[in-house]
């Protein structure tokens, strides 16, 4: 980690967001970084490694962690991924709790609760998508909540619109300790390019195959070559069955030609120069119940 002399008031420190998956962890930090870093879908589970996204601004710098969405596991990836999110409750300054107020409140709260009382790190609660909401049923939330733990606050926001953004942004700073700036300034996430590329591949393949492909996709970028006038990539995009391989490919490859031109013009962004990206599918069975594999495509595994 970088490090260089603070200001007296300069405050830094670490943040966590937790929530169920689809919360709207993702679209909030994208929202507070104020551009697209993480990847974004209206399918759970989106998020699968603790990506550091970093803020800085003159009063300070705040390093959030991006976490997998807290759920029942149903496989070695889907352990790796809770595991990830729940000892980050631990390594963090403050821990910012999303809820999804158009969702149910079910199990999936009660266990995230549950793992919460057992922290002592501070707890903002944030009552997401509240324009899509009565005002009634937001107050009854708040109430509700209130008698289930003892939040630092609760705020409701809309990650989407940015609804109440400068305020959640007052509340955080308030609660980091004075300290160092951890990165240079100009730096918003501590992820390789190579991995935001393999990223952005992947989101355009669950916005594009919808649930015709659950989440048993992985990419990895193989290579990256600078040519003279553009940067030349190679993605492989691995699935768990030959049915899904074909869903992928599309018919005459028109799909994977589209997934690879939407992803292109992301990676053509992120890098500030012309991209030529050639895109391969590979079925590798099971995948996510293997520890090499899971090793092998950027997952960390315990077995």
């Amino acid at each position: 980690m970088h490090g260089s002399e603070p200001n007296r008031d300069f405050r830094s420190g670490f943040v966590t967001v937790v929530g169920r998956p689809n919360a709207g962890k993702s679209t909030l930090l994208n929202q507070l970084l104020g551009q697209k870093i993480l990847i974004m879908s209206d399918k759970p589970q989106t998020t699968r490694n603790k990506i550091h996204c970093i803020l800085t601004e003159e009063r300070g710098q705040i390093v959030f962690l991006d976490t997998p969405g807290i759920h029942k596991p149903k496989h070695k990836l889907g352990e790796f991924m809770v595991d990830s999110a729940l000892e980050s409750l631990r390594e963090v300054d403050l821990i910012l709790y999303m809820v999804d107020t158009t969702a149910e409140f079910g199990a999936g709260e009660e266990y995230i609760l549950e793992n919460l009382k057992h922290v002592k790190t501070p707890c903002i609660l944030l009552l997401n998508k509240i324009d899509l909401i009565e005002k009634d049923k937001l107050l009854k939330l708040i109430k509700d909540y209130s008698a289930l733990k003892d939040f630092l606050a609760i705020l409701p926001i809309s990650a989407k619109t940015g609804e109440n953004k400068d305020e959640l942004l007052k509340l955080i700073f308030k609660e980091m300790p004075q300290g160092p700036m951890y990165y240079p300034e100009d730096e918003v996430t501590d992820q390789p390019e190579r991995f935001i590329m393999a990223e952005l591949v992947r989101e355009k393949v669950l916005q594009l195959t919808r649930d015709e492909v659950p989440h048993s996709i992985a990419v990895v970028v193989e290579s990256v070559e600078e040519k003279k006038t553009l940067i030349k990539v190679r993605a492989l995009i691995v699935v768990e069955r030959d049915s899904q391989k074909g869903i992928i490919i599309g018919h005459g490859g028109s799909l994977l030609k589209e997934i690879g031109r939407l992803a292109r013009q992301d990676i053509e962004t992120l890098l500030g120069s012309k991209v030529f990206l050639e895109l391969f599918v590979k079925v590798e069975k099971d995948w996510r119940n293997r520890g090499r594999s899971l090793r092998e495509f950027g997952y960390s595994d315990r077995s």
